[in-house]
């Protein structure tokens, strides 16, 4: 699908990403994963995990298993939704995949 590769490109352009081909998903990881999406036969559904809670219309659902690690929902339609917005979450969710939101408040990293 057009908008998967558009994402792959975007994601790469923060660094090195391993898409990590699961069961039932496809997750981007650099130290740690930090976006995963499955792909469906008209639209693609996908999750980025970021330090914070962010605020954006196109967010489907929003959860987190610990204020650090806040899991915002969403679907594309195709490659034209890999706009900026897009691949500004995933600049900050490649961050999170680094653990540099650990690093910033003291914690130590492995």
């Amino acid at each position: 699908m057009a908008a998967f590769r558009a994402l792959v490109a975007a994601a790469r352009r923060n660094g090195p990403v391993t898409a990590l081909p699961e069961k039932t998903r496809i997750a981007f990881q650099a130290r740690m994963s930090f976006a995963a999406f499955t792909l469906k036969k008209h639209l693609l559904n996908g999750h980025v995990v970021l330090a914070r809670r962010r605020d954006s219309p196109r967010f489907t659902k929003v959860w987190g298993p610990s204020p650090r690690n806040q899991v915002h929902e969403f679907r594309l339609r195709g490659p034209d939704d890999v706009d900026e917005e897009v691949a500004d979450w995933l600049r900050e969710a490649y961050a999170v995949g680094q653990q540099k939101h650990l690093a910033s408040r003291g914690d130590k990293t492995k």
